[in-house]
């Protein structure tokens, strides 16, 4: 079934004011959950936008409602998954790019020809010359019969390519068309001008042509510059795929290919003959990773957590209550709950040793483990589309979606990564977290798949031999674009177990500061590069940073940012104005805490080599445009 609509659109028309512009339609396009690209400049819009069928609909009109939109119509298609990983909306010089002066197509275009006029001239045989304007790689997927190419592989090369077009077209009919029309509005003018005595344009292009008269008299499918690469003439996909490497476009016998392999390379760049054992190990390792991302979806269509059951907390006994009594410890542990409750735990029979209830009198060793017993529990909803990125013999590594705790505690027993990933992988094989991620920072979280395993990579952890690399969003505006951040974090814990710096009276330009007592704080070193600033929708100032931490201390990204007045956005524990909120866990519905843990690098274990993982940017990350692209850093990053 194809649920999601999508809707091509462009007008030439005058526009002012676009920042302004750009804030209001990307805020519409956020409340409806749509994704695409919408272009802005002072000539007009162009736009290509996906989503729930009544959600795109509804922004389409909300947008038509506005005089200078007001005309725009729309060339719809359908597909079964959302084509676009993102929305943008961009302020263009050009809503097309063509870089010619004097060419307007707001006072004057060449003449429209309709989808219906084009198809009676075909099937009537009437000589005219059909001009396809496209690059020449969307010609090889499909153009109408007969058709000749302009031969560019930029439209900024048109006017070049128009002057080696032979001179008798020029006392022909000549009828250019593109994919959705807005390439010939500039097309059509220049030939004009270049001495071309009768040249129409197809008016909505390819795409408009499909929608009334489907493919008669077009030879293949029309290329489309999103996921699903082409569409036929039903205006649905085709099965096309788009080489990563090369850009050639490969059909379904080429995608099934050994050689294919997305992302990387098709068997266009890399003949089928070039395998190697390497290869044989990585197409065996997609297939797992395939195997195991299906296990995962089938594990969390019903969150374990949500079924009720017996929750025991555990109670660690630390070295300094050594020799008091259970009462004395869990008291001192957890002082904001108070004696009276304690002692009804007590008396209920809820704090046990193994499984059985113990009383508050009994004098305990420092290493000893207890329970809180929680009968009956339902945990919260957490987000369970963790994605499994890298699996060897030795480790997992899997991108952590949010919120999800990785380790059971507090309120969360089974509904963590490490509950989860129980269920795929089987009691027979306990996956190790060998690093922390807070439950509201999503990315790159490591497994071992042994204790010495685990041994090894908690070492290069907290050796610092691990590079690791984040993405976050801060409110405010850094006063530089580079500056590490070195405070001293204290160990000391808070209003819903916040951390701080250890010493009050720091400041972000401060640097004369007392040293603190290494008993209370911890060393933390975390170095900071701003990648992009903008304006939210309400003109907040926002800035994209990325984020390499030197020391792998509790909230150290979230707290050395607030201390420097730069709290992160979506943070509910460390708020503007240094004050602490009430929550450490986000609901599942709640707006993300945007911090991700983008690439890390480490030695792989057995092999001597270093492995680099990378996790997907959130969408977050690339919405900082314009000024300072930080989807064209990230991009060329990755």
């Amino acid at each position: 079934m194809s649920s999601i609509l999508n809707l091509a659109a462009y007008r030439f028309v005058p526009l002012e004011d676009l920042p302004a512009w750009r804030v209001q339609i990307a805020e519409r396009a956020r409340q409806e959950s749509l994704r695409g690209t919408v272009l802005l400049s002072e000539e007009g819009i162009n736009l290509f936008v996906a989503g729930p069928a009544d959600s795109t609909r509804r922004w389409f009109d909300w947008l038509t409602g506005h005089a200078p939109f007001a005309e725009l119509s729309a060339k719809p298609s359908w597909s079964a998954e959302q084509p676009f990983n993102r929305m943008l909306v961009r302020l263009k010089r050009e809503i097309i790019s063509f870089g010619v002066a004097g060419i307007d197509p707001a006072v004057a275009t060449s003449p429209r020809l309709s989808p219906d006029q084009l198809k009676q001239w075909l099937d009537a045989g009437k000589p005219v010359t059909l001009l396809d304007v496209r690059n020449d790689y969307e010609v090889a997927v499909g153009t109408f019969s007969g058709a000749q190419a302009i031969g560019i592989d930029h439209f900024r090369d048109f006017p070049a390519a128009a002057e080696r077009l032979p001179e008798t077209l020029k006392r022909q009919p000549v009828v250019t068309f593109c994919t959705g029309g807005i390439r010939c509005e500039k097309a059509g003018p220049y030939l004009q001008q270049a001495g071309f005595k009768d040249v129409y344009q197809l008016d909505g292009g390819i795409l408009a042509y499909f929608q009334q008269h489907g493919d008669r008299h077009f030879e293949g499918d029309c290329f489309v510059f999103d996921k699903r690469v082409a569409l036929n003439g039903q205006l649905r996909p085709s099965g096309l795929a788009q080489c990563f490497a090369c850009q050639a476009i490969l059909t379904v016998d080429e995608q099934r290919s050994a050689a294919y392999r997305p992302g990387e390379s098709c068997p266009r760049c890399r003949p089928a003959d070039s395998s190697s054992p390497e290869d044989a190990v990585r197409e065996a390792m997609r297939a797992l990773i395939t195997r195991r991302q299906a296990a995962i979806a089938a594990a969390t269509r019903v969150l374990p957590g949500s079924v009720a059951h017996d929750n025991i907390r555990p109670l660690n006994i630390p070295q300094r209550f050594d020799g008091q009594t259970l009462f004395e410890c869990v008291l001192q542990m957890h002082p904001h709950l108070g004696e009276a409750y304690w002692a009804a735990e007590f008396a209920a029979g809820r704090i046990l040793r193994g499984r059985q209830p113990v009383g508050g009198d009994r004098p305990v060793r420092a290493g000893q483990r207890f329970g809180h017993l929680f009968p009956n529990t339902v945990e919260p909803a957490v987000n369970g589309e963790v994605e499994f990125i890298w699996e060897c013999d030795a480790l997992v590594v899997v991108n952590k979606p949010a919120p999800l705790p990785v380790h059971p505690s507090g309120r969360f027993h089974h509904n963590t990564l490490v509950g989860l990933l129980s269920r795929v992988f089987g009691p027979e094989q306990p996956l190790r977290p060998v690093h922390r991620l807070d439950a509201n920072t999503t990315g790159l979280v490591v497994l071992a798949k042994s204790r010495a395993t685990a041994t090894d990579l908690q070492r290069q952890f907290a050796s610092g031999l691990v590079t690791k690399h984040y993405l976050a969003e801060c409110q405010g505006w850094p006063k530089e674009d580079r500056f590490v951040c070195d405070e001293p974090i204290s160990r000391q814990r808070g209003q819903a177990g916040a951390r701080g710096l250890a010493d009050p009276r720091i400041n972000g330009s401060d640097r004369e500061r007392s040293q603190p007592d290494a008993a209370d704080s911890e060393v933390a070193l975390t170095e900071v590069e701003v990648m992009g600033r903008h304006r939210d929708r309400s003109g907040q100032p926002r800035a994209l940073l990325r984020i390499r931490p030197r020391t792998g201390r509790t909230n150290q990204i979230r707290v050395h940012l607030w201390g420097r007045g730069l709290p992160l956005v979506g943070d509910p524990l460390y708020r503007p104005a240094g004050q602490l909120g009430e929550v450490q866990t986000l609901d599942v519905d709640s707006e993300p805490l945007r911090l991700h843990a983008w690439r890390l690098e480490l030695d792989a274990p057995g092999t001597g080599r270093r492995q680099h993982f990378v996790a997907t940017a959130p969408d977050w990350a690339f919405s900082s445009d314009p000024g300072p692209n930080p989807s064209c850093l990230i991009a060329r990053d990755r």
